[in-house]
């Protein structure tokens, strides 16, 4: 699929101008990234459900530190876009926790927090989705629920983690890259380690979030200080670029 094609597609599935861009921005940054499984394929995958395209996410509470979203049946990519973009009108004092109600799919978690770290705040993102992790012979009962967290750097070059606790991401299956099988905690004979994390960012984003829908649970913060140079020094690749 074409970059045209692409933008394309997403228009025709109803979405405003300003929507179409937002999500093609995202899938197209996946794809560029060689994240294929968070890129083109998902429009593919878009166009298989039930969608309300006109749906507008709403900010029902906020306060200085603590912001509450709710999708109101916006795709999730929206909810967490919009959520970014008023990180960036309004960037918090110190810290802000947001929390993202009815928030699905979310996609490729290190792309919002690079747009964060970018422009000079320190973000961490987690997110649910359906149950996809077990133990090895036991029951589905946590997402894949990735973990990005994105650190600006003054040298203008962000360091960024996005990590999935499984060993391939669902986004690999959708796009013919791994198979449903291969889709279980990272880790190999230490499985245990990604399940338990897994399981933790699974309930941190429960206990925020009302309802029983997924969500998604965003820290926002000033940097106190400036880490990354120093490291970069070393002469080490660093995630994210």
């Amino acid at each position: 699929m074409t970059p045209e094609e692409a933008l394309a597609r997403l228009r025709a599935l109803g979405f405003s101008e300003d929507d179409a861009q937002r999500l093609f921005a995202h899938f197209d940054d996946a794809e560029r990234r060689g994240k294929l499984g968070h890129g083109y394929a998902r429009i593919e995958w878009l166009e298989t459900l039930e969608l309300d395209s006109s749906a507008l996410p709403e900010r029902v509470e906020a306060d200085a530190a603590f912001e509450r979203w709710h999708g109101r049946g916006a795709l999730g990519y929206l909810v967490l876009d919009a959520a970014v973009r008023a990180q960036l009108e309004r960037p918090p004092a110190q810290a802000r926790l947001v929390v993202c109600e009815e928030t699905f799919p979310t996609g490729m978690l290190g792309y919002w927090v690079r747009r964060l770290a970018e422009r000079g705040l320190v973000a961490l993102l987690t997110a649910t989705s359906p149950p996809r992790l077990g133990p090895p012979g036991g029951p589905k009962v946590a997402g894949t629920n990735p973990l990005a967290i994105g650190i600006p750097s003054s040298d203008g070059e962000p360091v960024v983690v996005d990590v999935s606790m499984g060993a391939v991401t669902h986004g690999d299956v959708l796009a013919g890259l791994a198979t449903p099988e291969q889709l279980v905690p990272f880790g190999g004979e230490q499985w245990h380690k990604a399940f338990a994390l897994a399981l933790g960012l699974q309930l941190l984003v429960d206990a925020l979030h009302r309802g029983d829908a997924f969500g998604a649970v965003l820290l926002v913060a000033r940097p106190e200080s400036d880490p990354v140079p120093a490291l970069r020094a070393a002469g080490i690749r660093l995630p994210g670029r």
